[in-house]
Parts: structure tokens; C-alpha cells; sequence
């Protein structure tokens, strides 16, 4: 009983769980809600993994062209595979795509974050005034 303690115990949960991935769902939050996340994200980790399945695809997709045409990152990573999902209404497994995408952050992109940050805060001046 002690050893299946002491093995709960040692089980590392970081592979299960990344504190730089972004499940990406395209009902649930605004295109650019994901986009300002996973700039918050590369501040923090200096990439982000960005996933989605199915028809959210699209909108990882649309993320990391934003990103990348912004400046602010580069591809590191682009994984594709199919995944098994239980259908309850059918009741049988049902194959949907699934994309990863690891992003890294650009040479300038604390330099091109800084100057958006800057402008951001002349405008709220400009508003207040």
C-alpha cells in the first residue's frame, strides 16, 4: 500500500497539463480574447502551444497569422492528428482533427509589447483629458 502511495505521490502532471497551452473553442470566447491570451502567455512562458479540435481549427489558425503577422511570434510547432471523441446522441466514438500550435516569441517582441503598451496608455490620457 506504501509503494502505491509513494507512486500517487511522484506522478508528474505537467505532461497532462501545460501552463502555456491555449484550448482554443470557437463558440465560446472572441477571436481576439485568444489572441491578447496568448500574447499574455508568451510574456510569461516565451511561448505558447495553442490547441483546438474540429471546427475550432479555423480560429487557432486565424491566432497564430494575427501573431505572426503582427510580429510578436514565430512558428516553433504545427502538430496534426485525429482524436476518438464519445458521441453521446450516437453512442459510438466519433474521429475529429485536432491542431497544435507552438509559438515563440519574436527578437523585438517585449520591444513591439512595450510600444503598444505605451500607445494604449496615451490614449486613455487623450480620453480622460
Amino acid at each position: 500500500m506504501e509503494a502505491i502511495t509513494e507512486g500517487v505521490n511522484n506522478i508528474n502532471i505537467t505532461d497532462s497539463y501545460k501552463k502555456n497551452r491555449i484550448q482554443v473553442s470557437n463558440t465560446k470566447k472572441p477571436l481576439f480574447f485568444y489572441v491578447n491570451l496568448a500574447k499574455r502567455y508568451m510574456q510569461q512562458h516565451n511561448e505558447v502551444e495553442l490547441s483546438a479540435l474540429g471546427m475550432a481549427i479555423a480560429t487557432v489558425v486565424t491566432v497564430a497569422e494575427i501573431l505572426k503577422n503582427n510580429g510578436l511570434a514565430v512558428e516553433k510547432k504545427i502538430m496534426t492528428s485525429t482524436v476518438d471523441i464519445k458521441d453521446d446522441s450516437r453512442g459510438r466514438p466519433v474521429q475529429k482533427a485536432k491542431i497544435e500550435i507552438v509559438l515563440g516569441k519574436t527578437a523585438n517582441f517585449d520591444e513591439l509589447m512595450a510600444t503598444a503598451a505605451a500607445a494604449e496608455d496615451g490614449e486613455t490620457e487623450e480620453q480622460n483629458a
